[in-house]
């Protein structure tokens, strides 16, 4: 701990997955053929009618500041995409863009957190959540779940952790890191106990809506008495394969909205000019244009989840969305693998790093410290040369 630094950013985690990410290249700088399944990224190129409206953006001359909260036809686009996609209806004062889906989830943690408020957080989450929540001077508590009940909260677990200092609860659907989709019917359930705690606000990252295998997609706002109280978070990084153009959004109460647009105009202001007016011609596209994507990771999961199957000791479910498998690996734990004690997941982690020089990230840092988080964003034939190494060094 450097004392000179303030004591916000000392008690900050670093991200596991950008460390995972970070000791993956340096071991591949030191020659050794490392294959990356640690981060959320889509292995696809952009596809090619966003890459022309960029072009096209730049030989318009688009340069200058953008507006804090975005573009004014960018919104319309955003409005269009959650009537055509959500069935929900929002208007120009309650969308906010911002740079990236991460930036999004921040600024509302920013504008209404204060310090001491609890947020829950279904684990396992995402593993920035946390950590939002913390520098914002909130309270994280997590609600358990395991793979026995696919990952999904209950009903009666959501409102045992509810407590007069609850003021958020925060959760991805599909999920990162687990891959689980709520239904509608379950959103419902959840929702029949938040109404009767009007004051907690309701965060929902739906940044993987598209990569869903179950062809239905819930949001918690399409409840007319969850709206008021519902942020929807969204983005262009993970289903259009823009994971660096940065672009994230949020559908909101419009008090919400404006002090998000406060926040982030004296942050980062308006998000990049020429990523916004690609995002524009991707969201008035018909999603059937990313379909290819989808259709290859939903051939992958089946790939990765039957090539799981054949190694002892890793217990897996389906999960219904988003480009991950989340293991439970905890029946390695107490055993010595190649010289090394296993006390936990981020031994394993490390194992399948030093050892089968297969990148992964502890489900530690997801909540979750039963499992690991791999995904399956990668080639077919870096997953089964992974999965080969794995249960190689597993054996």
């Amino acid at each position: 701990m450097n004392k000179r630094l303030s004591d916000r950013v000392n008690k900050m985690a670093t991200s596991a997955t950008l460390a995972m990410a970070a000791k993956a290249r340096e071991l591949r700088e030191e020659g050794k053929d490392i294959i990356g399944l640690s981060l959320g990224e889509p292995d696809f190129t952009v596809p090619e009618f966003v890459k022309d409206a960029a072009i096209k953006a730049i030989e318009d001359d688009y340069h200058a500041y953008t507006p804090v909260d975005g573009y004014g036809e960018l919104k319309q686009a955003i409005i269009k995409k959650f009537k055509r996609d959500n069935n929900l209806d929002y208007t120009p004062t309650q969308i906010v863009v911002s740079t990236g889906a991460k930036q999004s989830l921040a600024n509302i943690a920013q504008v209404l957190l204060n310090e001491g408020d609890e947020v829950l957080l279904p684990a396992p989450y995402w593993v920035s959540y946390s950590d939002i929540v913390k520098v914002a001077e909130g309270v994280p508590v997590e609600i358990k779940t395991n793979i026995n009940s696919d990952f999904k909260v209950t009903p009666e677990a959501l409102e045992a952790a509810i407590t007069p200092k609850t003021k958020m609860i925060m959760y991805s659907s599909p999920c990162n890191p687990s891959g689980s989709v709520y239904s509608k019917e379950e959103l419902r359930a959840l929702a029949d106990v938040l109404v009767k705690y009007p004051d907690i606000i309701v965060v929902s990252d739906e940044i993987y809506e598209h990569i869903n295998f179950t062809g239905q997609h819930a949001s918690m706002a399409q409840f007319d008495d969850m709206y008021d109280r519902t942020v929807t978070v969204n983005g262009v990084s993970k289903a259009y394969a823009m994971t660096g153009w940065r672009i994230g959004f949020i559908g909101a109460p419009e008090w919400i909205a404006k002090a998000c647009t406060k926040m982030q105009g004296q942050v980062t202001s308006g998000t990049n000019c020429i990523a916004q007016r690609a995002t524009i011609t991707a969201l008035e596209e018909s999603p059937e244009k990313i379909q290819y994507m989808v259709s290859a990771f939903k051939s992958r999961r089946k790939l990765i989840l039957d090539l799981l199957s054949e190694i002892p000791g890793m217990k897996t479910n389906e999960p219904e969305g988003a480009f991950y498998v989340f293991p439970d690996i905890s029946s390695f734990f107490g055993k010595t693998l190649h010289g090394k004690k296993i006390n936990n997941a981020t031994d394993f982690s490390l194992l399948l790093l030093e050892k089968a020089l297969v990148a992964t990230v502890t489900g530690e840092a997801f909540g979750d410290p039963n499992c690991i988080r791999i995904s399956y964003a990668a080639s077919e034939n870096d997953i089964i040369e992974a999965l080969k190494r794995i249960k190689e060094t597993l054996s």
